[in-house]
């Protein structure tokens, strides 16, 4: 019996979200011959993205393109995500979304609506059979949960960074424009979104992050992260401790508290590696600190450590990697 894939794809300026494409090659992974495929893409003045995704999807694209849905609003965008599931010629097998501020807004309350199950920040998914298992870490990535759906529609976030992208496919999928009606009695009505970061890699998504706690002693210490984060095309982050004595904006806070990311490198300056840090970001594929404390706790965890002045180390790292990006190109 052939079952349905649904994901639900997430926007950022205009361009897709990398870990919607995560999403997708997860679908492509779970799926098989016979299987539907389907994408939403919700938002406003969509043709050029909706035009990049259909490069990655064999099956329907189901567009609602509506000004209202130009920023996020959790109660419109969850109507217009029931109206695009209601406009599919069958019920999901599985509903996939980034674990995202709005991925983990949407998804509960799709579980909710649909009476199913939930699995939320799931780093790996195996199949065996019609059996799928999500694993997710527990305790700051000391334990793992493997769970098991097993009946009906399951709803299911995926941490950024943890698989491959979709690649191209080979046909274009078919654009399904939708048409919305926003709900009448809306009880939240968005006026306006400030924004206080505006950071050039999306911090969930990067690559490579760079990160300063209270060692860094100022908001003009993180100047020297963000010129190695510039050279090696990352972002930058921070511990709470340094969001706490106001060298940055908590927009660039990692941890238990904060946000979660797995780069494939994570570079930690001046962290003393608290467990609460240590719970946004020890699942780094490789883990660089820098401090000058030798018995320092992030020792433990890192995979190569540095013990130095922060100051004089990093400006060394970015010259050395400016000079070795320069003989690449030249």
């Amino acid at each position: 019996m052939s079952k349905s894939y649904v994901v639900i794809v997430e926007t950022k300026e205009g361009k897709l979200r990398q870990v919607s494409l995560e999403a997708l090659h997860a679908a492509n992974l779970l799926r098989e011959d016979g299987d539907h495929l389907s994408a939403v893409l919700l938002g406003h003045q969509l043709d050029d993205a909706a035009a990049e995704l259909a490069r990655y999807i064999e099956g329907q694209l189901l567009v609602i393109d509506h000004a209202e849905l130009h920023t996020y609003q959790p109660e419109l965008a969850f109507e217009a995500v029931i109206q695009a599931l209601n406009a599919l010629p069958d019920e999901p097998k599985l509903i996939l979304l980034g674990h995202t501020a709005i991925g983990r807004d949407l998804a509960p309350q799709l579980a909710a609506r649909l009476a199913c199950g939930q699995v939320s920040d799931v780093t790996a998914i195996h199949k065996d059979g019609n059996r799928i298992t999500f694993t997710r870490p527990l305790y700051a990535g000391k334990a793992f949960e493997q769970t098991i759906l097993t009946d009906g529609t399951g709803v299911v976030t995926l941490r950024p960074n943890n698989l491959a992208p979709a690649a191209p496919a080979a046909a274009a999928g078919t654009i399904v424009p939708l048409e919305f009606t926003p709900p009448s009695t809306l009880q939240t009505i968005l006026k306006d979104v400030v924004r206080k970061v505006s950071g050039k890699v999306d911090l969930t998504e990067a690559k490579i992050v760079v990160s300063g706690g209270r060692g860094v002693k100022s908001a003009v210490g993180f100047k020297v992260l963000e010129e190695l984060a510039d050279c090696l095309g990352g972002a930058v982050g921070a511990s709470r401790g340094a969001c706490d004595a106001g060298y940055c904006d908590y927009a660039l806070q990692i941890g238990q508290t904060g946000k979660v990311v797995t780069p494939e490198i994570y570079i930690a300056c001046g962290i003393s590696g608290a467990i609460q840090h240590l719970a946004g970001m020890s699942q780094s594929r490789i883990i660089i600190a820098i401090n000058k404390d030798p018995e320092a706790p992030i020792f433990k965890v890192a995979d190569y450590g540095i013990v130095g002045d922060l100051f004089e180390v990093v400006p060394l790292l970015t010259e050395q990697f400016k000079e070795v990006f320069a003989e690449r190109t030249s």
